[in-house]
This record gives C-alpha cells, structure tokens and sequence, in this order.
C-alpha cells in the first residue's frame, strides 16, 4: 500500500495542485490538511472562518503551514463566484439564490474548482455522498460524451493491485453506460500505474448463457471496442475466465486477455459491491477508493467514519487525478 502512495507523492512533486477541503471545522479534516500542508506535495484549501480553524488547529497542536483558508461569508471573489453559478445553472438559480446556496461549504469548495481556483474537491467526512455528488454534478460535470459519474476502487494485496468498477453510483448501468465505466476505468488504472486490461463481467463467458443480463455486457463490449479498439478489452467473461490464465484457455481460448485481466467492470453495483468486499475481507486486499471518475475536474467522496489517514490519501488521489 505505501508503495502506491509514495508514487503518486513522486508524480506530483514537481506541481503545485490545490485540493479543496470543504469540511474545515473536522478535526480529521485539519490533520489531514496539516500534514499535507507539511510535506508541500498538495497545498490544501480549507473552508471556513480563518480565526476559528486557525485556533482549532492550534488547540490540535496541529501546523496548518502554507495551507489556504477561504471563508464563503468574507470571500473577495464571491460577487464573481455567485455571476459564474448563476451563468453555469442556466436560469435554475436566481442570483439571491445563488447567494444563499453558495455559503453552503460543498457548493462554495466545488465553485473554487469550476473557476480554476483549485484542482479538485475532497468531501463527505460530515456530509452524504449526495452532498458531495450533487454540487459536482451541477457545476463541473461530466466530461463530454460521459452521461454519468462513476465509481473504482484500487486493490491492493503486496505488490498485486486491481481495478474493480463500479462500486459505488450506479445501480443497474445499461450497456452504454457499462462501456463508459470500462473506458473511464482504464484511465484511472493508468494513474495507479496499472496498464489496463478490461474484463467485462458477467455469469456467462461468451455465450455460454443468454439473457438479457449477458447480452447487456456484450453490447457494452462492442461499444467500448468501437470507441477505443486500441484498448486491451473482452467479455463478457466470468471472473475465472478473466482471471485464470488455464480457465480462460478453456472458456475463452483466442481473448486478448489470455486469464490476465487487471481491470474488472462489473455488470451492476450489485455484483460491484458485494465483489470487492469480498475481495477486501476474505481476500485481504485493501480497498481504496471509491474514486470517482467521469467527472471534467476531480471530485471525490469519503465515508463519514473515516480517518484523518483517509482523508489525506484520498486528497492525494484527487490531485493526481487532475495531472
């Protein structure tokens, strides 16, 4: 695991990203932020009332150093911010809502990104993944010709690490929506310095049961070769086809894959959930993420239970992101 993260600490060691910290009041938040702020790899932007944090931090025994604090209720650019929203909602938002709306912390962190004020946004220690999500959705948005957000975790046992998608937004993702998923998640792979190979998963291997659920996975498989035929990309396997080279000369002998997959969508976030958890606690892989990705700038969600340790990964992940 700290391999993984001493690599992305030495991808941005030469750049200067900016991460929003919405949440800045949480003690979890300030650490993470402290110790960002320490090492210089991501400069943290905190939201709050600057005398507040600062005491805060301070009664932690905690350095904020060279981190930002910007207040929504003393913000030099918020007439700014408030045009560019209601200009970004297009007639959604009358300017006095707009200035209620922005004082909300994830609104105003997510605004700080769109205006190119920071790099990414990392929220959710006291927030749902709605509130997190949402802002993200209606501000930065998708990236063109990807109608929806995802979300990969990156599992890491030694020196194996894996891609398992999605895990964490979609529900019950149609065939466009899978092919999505499968070539946002060999990008992400990249950035974790896995060279993608995609294996779309199903109960079937190719052909071996027909339903709508196989024949779902197939069509994404076609649509994801069509966009980028360059990509190591099969289906619809099950996991051993994917994943064991012998089963695979069996059940799928000419794939590309040859059993060696290393990013693995799965059909819905059904089968995603229950796949990576299994993975994490019979496996004893460590799962990090969810990453969310589709996104124009980086956004991403923690969980409410988690620590300052998280957060601060978490953040690196997100500056990463936007390299």
């Amino acid at each position: 695991m700290s391999n993984l993260f001493d690599s992305l600490r030495d991808k941005l060691s030469n750049t200067t990203k900016r991460i929003v910290l919405p949440e800045g009041s949480d003690e979890r938040i300030l650490e993470a932020a402290s110790k960002l702020a320490q090492e210089g790899a991501v400069t943290p932007v905190l939201v709050g009332n600057p005398d507040e944090l600062k005491q805060k931090a301070s009664d932690l025994n905690l350095d904020l150093g060279n981190a930002d604090i910007l207040d929504p209720n003393n913000y030099s650019q918020f007439d700014a911010m408030v045009a560019s929203f209601v200009e970004r909602r297009k007639g959604k938002a009358t300017e006095e809502k707009a200035r209620e709306i922005l004082k909300d912390e994830n609104y105003f962190g997510t605004m700080l990104v769109y205006m190119g004020e920071a790099d990414g946004l990392v929220s959710g220690a006291a927030h749902s993944t709605a509130d997190t999500v949402r802002p993200a959705l209606q501000i930065i948005k998708t990236k063109p010709g990807i109608k929806k957000t995802s979300g990969i975790f990156i599992m890491v046992k030694d020196e194996e690490k894996y891609a398992f998608a999605d895990c964490a937004i979609n529900i019950s993702p149609d065939s466009q929506d899978l092919a999505e998923i499968a070539l946002a998640s060999a990008d992400t792979a990249k950035l974790f310095d896995i060279d993608p190979r995609v294996a779309m998963l199903s109960f079937s291997t190719k052909g071996s049961a027909q339903s709508p659920e196989t024949e779902k996975v197939t069509e994404a498989v076609k649509i994801a070769k069509e966009q980028n035929p360059e990509l190591a990309l099969d289906g619809e396997f099950q996991f051993d086809a994917a994943f064991v080279p012998s089963v695979a000369e069996k059940k799928a002998p000419g794939s590309e894959l040859n059993g060696d997959a290393n990013v693995f969508v799965f059909p819905s976030l059904e089968a995603g959930n229950i796949g990576y958890k299994i993975a994490q606690r019979m496996g004893g892989f460590d799962a990090v993420g969810p990453v969310l990705q589709g996104l124009n700038q980086p956004v991403n969600d923690l969980s409410r239970g988690c620590s300052a340790d998280d957060v601060y990964k978490l953040s690196l992940i997100t500056a990463a992101q936007s390299l």
